[in-house]
Parts: structure tokens; sequence; C-alpha cells
């Protein structure tokens, strides 16, 4: 069975497109990362793609998002813009997305073969890429239909619909791409998970003998068949849970099912109180252009260090240096000041001894 997207009605508000331009030599590989960035997609060249209905711009979609069953298939439309000065030859196909080392929605270089859900899209034909030219202002719809396997997993599966254009740079081709992001998920047992694998910690103390900062390396997994974000809520504590810093909240952005991630969170403010006890909490979140995944999960985790306060140890070291200095100054002018009355009593008692014999 195949369902086509009925167009948006009138009233549906108008959403940002999901976009960003690489560019890259034709030797190179090109690993695309994706963001939301404007109504549609493009580049400063002169290429632009957004979703489409009913031959022209669909202003209510900031991506493609899908909600379909095992075997069913999709249709929908791109529409493609030659927004430059001159004709430009352009591919349009689709592939898979992953979380790249930074924790960015990228996309799989050009030359590298599609496994999900990349894999199920296809144009007129079944061919698997469109190739047309555009004359400058001029556009073109690309209808594609997303056809799932009846085998597919239930839950999240990402990629990205990129039209590209090669243009000569001197010696070298450029790859120009602009991509929309593609999800469609998988009806079944849906299992939003993400946890906290690992945390240390690591402190860092300032001229100030009390103050400091706490740096927590935290390792996140999406162990869960969902697309999750996260918002974390970091803070250090002392002996019997007093707080010793402020909260410092730090967003995490979307990682897709199975991606790991680790992220610094930095706490400042933070006293050199020997026992110091970081403490993360995480609560999962999805994008607001996101299908909702139902109850979506919480973590937290903590580490126990033991922090030697040498600002604060040198600081007593040098008061007490001082205060032996000014002891043993003292001493010393005691010990002087006695052997001057020891000395003058005993001159005192020969002059008088002197005299008497006279």
């Amino acid at each position: 069975m195949i369902i086509r997207r009925p167009a948006p009605a009138a009233h549906h508000r108008s959403q940002v497109a999901t976009s960003l331009l690489v560019t890259l030599g034709l030797t190179l590989g090109l690993t695309l990362g994706v963001g939301a960035t404007g109504a549609r997609a493009d580049d400063s060249d002169g290429i632009a793609g957004s979703p489409a209905a009913n031959g022209s711009v669909d202003q209510s979609r900031s991506r493609y998002s899908y909600q379909v069953d095992p075997g069913q298939q999709v249709a929908d439309e791109y529409l493609v813009q030659n927004t430059g000065t001159t004709s430009q030859a352009v591919t349009v196909y689709a592939t898979d997305a992953f979380n790249a080392d930074d924790g960015s929605f990228s996309l799989l270089d050009g030359g590298v073969p599609s496994v999900d859900v990349g894999h199920w899209v296809s144009f007129t034909d079944g061919a698997d890429k469109v190739e047309v030219t555009l004359e400058p202002g001029g556009s073109q719809v690309i209808p594609f239909t997303v056809s799932v396997p009846a085998d597919a997993r239930p839950g999240d599966h990402a990629g990205g619909i990129i039209v590209s254009a090669l243009t000569p740079a001197g010696q070298v081709s450029v790859d120009r791409r602009v991509a929309i992001r593609l999800y469609t998920r998988v009806k079944g047992e849906l299992q939003p998970g993400l946890t906290i694998s690992s945390i240390s910690s690591s402190y860092r103390g300032e001229l100030n003998p009390f103050s400091g900062e706490t740096s927590l390396t935290v390792s996140l997994q999406n162990t869960g068949n969902v697309s999750l974000g996260a918002s974390t809520v970091a803070q250090v504590k002392g002996v019997f849970g007093i707080a010793l810093s402020e909260l410092t909240r730090t967003p995490i952005p979307e990682m897709l099912p199975g991606s790991s991630r680790t992220v610094t969170i930095v706490v400042p403010g933070v006293g050199p109180w020997v026992y110091l006890n970081p403490h993360v909490s995480l609560a999962a979140t999805v994008d607001a252009d996101a299908l909702p995944p139902g109850l979506l999960p919480t973590a937290e985790r903590s580490s126990d260090m033991f922090v030697v306060p040498w600002a604060l140890v040198i600081v007593l070291l040098l008061a007490g240096f001082a205060w032996l200095l000014v002891r043993l100054s003292r001493t010393r002018d005691a010990a002087r000041a006695r052997a001057w009355i020891e000395y003058t009593e005993a001159e005192a008692r020969r002059k008088a001894l002197g005299e008497s014999t006279a």
C-alpha cells in the first residue's frame, strides 16, 4: 500500500527547514552535518531544496517525518531550485544519517552505500537518484517513495534527502550538498533509552584559595530505538550532601539510536573542600518537531573526589612561617634584653664594690 502525504492545512504555522552546506574537493569524501536553519535549505552558490506539497514549497515542515507500519510505502515530494545566475546540473538522492564525533547530525559521504532509510528511498522508476539541469531561477519537484521493509525494526531510522551540485574550481571539482533531514519511525515497541555509562571528574584550583572549578567527563549512550536529546544538570556537593556549587545546565543535542557521546561539563565556583561529590542528572528530550515517543527516561550518576587545597596549604604554610619568624625574632630580642639587663646589673655591682673598697 502506498500512502501519499496530503497537502498541509492553511493554518499550519511556518517552521524552519533543516539544512547545511558542506563544500569539499572531489577527491575527498564528504560528511554532511545538518541543522535547522531556515525556511528552505540552500547555499550561497545557488542551489536550494525543501519539502514540497502540491508542486510548491511546504512551509509547514522542517523535516520529513513519517510514522509507518512495516511493509508500508510513503510517497512524498522534494522541491529543488536553482537560485544562482548560471545553469546548474544537480543530483538528488537519499542517504543514511549518523552522529559525528562531535555529536552533530551527519550524513554519509556520497560514495558510501546506504543500508537503512537511505536505501528505502527511491525516485521515478525505482531509481536511487535523479539528475536534472535547472536554468537560473528554475525549480523542479522530485517525487520519491519510502518503501519500508516488512522486517524493519521498530523505532527511528534517520537519514536525509540531498541535492548535490558539482562545479569546477581550478583543477578540482567541488561537491556542494544541501540536505533535509528524513526520519521514519516504524511502529512497534518503542524503547526510549538514554543512559550515563560512565562519569569521571577532575579539579583545577585558582589563586583564590576558596575557589576553583570541577570538570565532569560524562559518557552518554542511546540504548533505545528512539532519537533523543537531553538536558543535564550538574552540581558539586560535599560532606553530608552540602551543595558546594550552583547548578550547571547543559543541553545535549539529539542522539540517534545506538550512538554514544562523551561530553565535558565544567562546574565553576567550587572551593577545594577536600571531599567533593560531583553529581549529574539527565532528563531525555525530543526536538520540537519530532514525533513524541512516550515516557522519556531519566538517569543520574556521581563520583567521589578528594582534593588537596594546595593554595590554602601554601597560605597556611606562609602564615606559619611568618609566625615562626616573628616568634624567633621576639625570642632573640628577649634574650638580648635579658643579657643587657644582666650586664648592666653586673656593671653596677662592680662599680659599687670598687667605691666601697676605696
